[in-house]
């Protein structure tokens, strides 16, 4: 059932680290092993370990075939898993153990020292296995962002002046799980009229009118892969002010597609939609980096595209490009796809269209 174990122990070469312990769903769920909280993996140079409480010892042992599975009841010895985690350090000669850092609480890190090891506090060196994609992980993502094209379609053929926010939030997650999807990549970003000015705006009581935007940004997890995808829709015509805006973010989208290649840095890649953005006049309200890592994800992923960025893009990376402009007491507009560079190319993968999208009422 475990994947990657060989990528694991190659970091631990390549860092000269003894033993890693992984708590997070988001690497487990990479390694596509189990991921409770009573659930804890644990490489080594040799071998993998999942170390369970007494709820998962039965699904243990009839899902994982590549981690050896060792019950801890700390009922029996009084300790938690990490009586476990040093027997086997102990075993095995271990002298440095890589943790988490975004993972690990200080009373538990205060217990790992006691263990009378080396422990080392890693963050993005973790991440940095999982930023570019194999071949498997790109055709999960591609179904995932498909099955996100379909939801979007079927929900805006029930939009209609007068619905609520909260309705379409409802229509979104209906769909989305009709679908197949096991969850939300994040909480659906519902927003309507000024209220498009929020770039993160969750849905309210407040009912669609005619003319005015409605941006949709959601996402989906399908087999263990998020996709995140931002539309705008308006029943009738848009508002002249709000197309203006819709016009130039999209030539900073396009910008922004047409920078992401291998090697390229992310910052650039960002200043390639920024200036978009900026030579129009509205560079004040643009104001967030153009894009984020896309995959597993749920405790963040690479690379990051922003003005600070220095990240070098490859290939097989994926991210979002999302460049977005919000004009308090106005509107904005964002545009978003999934990108993944194959051939050296940056390739968006959403289908869903770009042009102005004109619902009639119902």
């Amino acid at each position: 059932m475990a994947k990657r174990i060989n990528k694991i122990q190659e970091f631990l070469d390549e860092k000269d680290i003894d033993a890693l312990l992984i708590k997070s769903k988001t690497v487990k769920k990479w390694m596509n092993t189990m991921t409770g909280s009573g659930c804890q993996v644990l490489i080594t140079k040799e071998h993998g370990y999942l170390i369970v409480d007494g709820r998962y010892i039965t699904e243990a042992k009839e899902k994982e075939h590549d981690l050896e599975i060792i019950l801890h009841n700390p009922h029996l010895t009084g300790r938690n898993y990490l009586g476990t985690v040093e027997e086997i350090l102990k075993k095995e000669n271990c002298k440095t153990l890589g943790v988490e850092a975004y993972q690990v609480l200080v009373k538990e890190y205060q217990e790992i020292e006691k263990l009378g090891i080396e422990v080392l506090l890693l963050d993005q060196e973790i991440a940095h296995l999982r930023i570019v994609k194999e071949d498997e992980e790109i055709e999960a993502m591609k179904k995932s962002i498909a099955i996100t094209d379909e939801i979007y379609q079927k929900v805006i053929e029930h939009i209609h002046v007068g619905m609520s926010e909260y309705e379409i939030s409802a229509l979104v997650q209906y769909y989305s799980i009709a679908s197949g999807a096991q969850q939300m990549s994040f909480d659906t970003i519902v927003a309507t009229g000024e209220r498009t000015a929020l770039p993160h705006g969750r849905p309210t009581s407040r009912k669609v009118k005619a003319h005015e935007p409605i941006m949709i940004d959601f996402g989906i997890q399908y087999q263990n892969y998020q996709s995140d995808m931002t539309r705008m829709c308006f029943i009738g015509e848009p508002d002249p002010k709000i197309k203006e805006i819709y016009d130039v973010v999209l030539k900073a989208q396009l910008a922004g597609l047409g920078a992401i290649k291998a090697g390229a840095k992310g910052k650039d890649v960002d200043k390639a939609a920024r200036d978009v953005i900026e030579t129009a006049g509205y560079g004040e309200y643009f104001n967030h980096g153009l894009g984020h890592g896309l995959g597993i994800g749920e405790d963040g992923e690479g690379p990051t595209l922003n003005s600070k960025s220095e990240t070098v893009l490859q290939e097989h990376m994926m991210m979002s490009c999302e460049p977005g402009v919000y004009v308090p007491g106005v509107g904005g507009v964002r545009i978003e796809d999934d990108v993944v560079i194959i051939d050296g190319i940056g390739v968006p993968l959403n289908k869903t269209t770009k042009d102005y999208i004109i619902l009639e009422d119902k």
